[in-house]
């Protein structure tokens, strides 16, 4: 089982970013996939989740009007479009395997990526 991030990088307040993932080793299309994001000192946070079919999605509230999540179960990746980005979106930014729908604990989601690093400064 393998999530492997990319897309990341130093960008302006204000600016767009494309994270993607690619997912292996397991059967994609039965599993909820997300998003979650540690900045330097703070905990791992939530940021968004897709279900199995990409049909609904969920995101924490201080992202929900800036990020969307998508995914292609045909090429086994999911995808986070972010916009309008604030300096506190700088974070690392993990693509995780969920067995659950609805949650934001990180508990519930089983594997994790390497993680992909978000700088947002000026």
């Amino acid at each position: 089982v393998q999530l492997v991030e990319s897309g990341g990088g130093l960008v302006q307040p204000g600016g767009s970013l494309r994270l993607s993932c690619a997912a292996s080793g397991f059967l994609f299309s039965h599993y909820v996939m997300g998003w979650f994001r540690q900045a330097p000192g703070k905990d791992r946070e939530f940021v968004s989740a897709i279900t199995w079919t990409g049909g609904a999605s969920d995101y924490a509230g201080s992202v929900k009007d800036r990020f969307s999540i998508s995914r292609d179960n045909a090429k086994n990746m999911v995808y986070l479009e972010i916009n309008n980005l604030k300096v506190e979106d700088t974070a690392v930014y993990y693509c995780v395997r969920g067995n659950r729908w609805r949650s934001s604990n990180p508990t519930d989601f089983d594997c994790w990526g390497q993680g992909t690093q978000i700088i947002v400064s000026s």
